[in-house]
């Protein structure tokens, strides 16, 4: 029976973050499902068919190097559901400092009484990437810095073409 997890996110942007998530994701699995949640009520920088495709463009070779199937979806329910849609018995979710576990464990433990088939793993950030934020790349952006420490090359560009710096 083949491990498969989801990792689900808004992912808007996708950060280096994000990557170092997938890269430790992949040696944990035989398929990783990244899942973009869509919420009507909020506006995203990029459309979700964008960071679909960011998502493909910068995370396919890092499942492909670790020989995991990858793939992209949406969801706009609860993140067990899509779990369960994927046929996802792992859940990923990164961690970057003890904020984030405080708050990454009230999740776990409703999503673990929702669908107990669903096992949560928590994935530490790397130090290099602890701080990085999408909020944060998202202002830094928008104010014209550079966000090329904290992003893709490929993701770098697309702020760069969508903020016109």
């Amino acid at each position: 029976m083949p491990r498969i997890a989801l990792y689900p996110g808004s992912f808007d942007p996708v950060t280096n973050g994000h990557l170092d998530v997938v890269r430790h994701a992949v040696a944990l699995c035989d398929r990783l499902v990244v899942a973009v949640g869509v919420h009507p009520s909020r506006a995203p920088l990029f459309p979700v068919e964008e960071r679909l495709a960011m998502l493909r463009e910068v995370c396919e070779p890092v499942a492909a190097s670790a020989k995991c199937e990858f793939d992209c979806v949406t969801f706009d329910d609860l993140t067990v559901t899509a779990a369960k849609r994927a046929k996802a018995t792992i859940l990923i979710r990164g961690l970057r400092d003890g904020t984030d576990l405080d708050y990454e464990m009230q999740i776990a433990g409703m999503n673990e009484t929702m669908a107990p088939e669903v096992h949560t793993v928590f994935l530490p950030a790397s130090p290099t990437v602890r701080p990085i934020t999408a909020t944060l790349v998202r202002q830094i952006a928008g104010m014209g810095g550079d966000v090329s420490n904290f992003v893709p090359k490929a993701v770098a560009k697309r702020l760069k073409a969508r903020f016109g710096h």
